[in-house]
């Protein structure tokens, strides 16, 4: 008997899109937060200067949109690919990008990319919770699921084995052409009517003793 399982396309690198669904999911929201926050906070007085809404700087470019649209992109490759590597790719960009939301604010002076401001907080607490959701907890949440993906990523377990030599066919019916055929008989076989008498010749019929006589009814 033939094996009908097959090396599904990319063998290895193959894998279910849920592996990585979760995750990235969530990387979509904390990277569009952190996109968006810079423009939208000061709505609800929950901004650093300058405290207006839908202002652009140089600073809230690179500091707060670029990796906030980074996280979105490698949230959404793990979020539909099936493919390890591209997978992978998106959560080794997420990582970069949470790193960049930690540590971008000390690099700004010595690249000259500008200040995103002070934050606009009459307390103490508020002004840690400003700090927190827009740079330093955010890229810290932001790696540690990134991390998470690329753990799950790294392993792989029997049901992506499963998933990469799945039956070929499974789930789709088989063509009635691509059936196999009985291979034609060589033999050719005489068939006689039935409900027939045989015929008699003429000598049957006017022979005297030796031939059968047809009976009358």
């Amino acid at each position: 008997m033939s094996d009908t399982r097959v090396q599904a396309r990319g063998g290895r690198l193959q894998m279910p899109r849920s592996r990585g669904a979760a995750s990235g999911f969530l990387l979509i929201l904390l990277g569009a937060w952190g996109a968006l926050i810079p423009f939208i906070g000061p709505y609800f007085d929950f901004a650093f200067t300058p405290d207006t809404e839908w202002t652009w700087t140089m600073a809230r470019g690179w500091l707060e949109v670029l990796p906030g649209v980074a996280t979105v992109l490698g949230g959404l490759l793990l979020l539909a690919s099936s493919n390890r590597a591209t997978a992978m790719l998106g959560g080794w960009l997420t990582v970069l990008a949470g790193a960049w939301f930690v540590v971008g604010r000390a690099l700004a002076g010595p690249l000259a990319i500008g200040d995103v401001g002070t934050p606009v907080a009459a307390t103490e607490t508020n002004r840690v919770w400003l700090e927190l959701t827009y740079f330093y907890g955010l890229g810290a949440l932001i790696i540690f699921f990134g991390a998470v993906a690329l753990g799950r990523l790294s392993v792989r377990s029997v049901r992506d084995v499963a998933y990469a030599e799945r039956p070929a066919y499974a789930g789709r019916p088989v063509a009635a052409a691509a059936q196999p055929q009985p291979a034609p008989s060589e033999e050719v076989t005489e068939i006689q009517p039935t409900g027939e008498r045989p015929r008699r010749s003429w000598r049957d019929m006017f022979a005297g003793g030796g031939g059968h006589r047809p009976a009358h009814r």
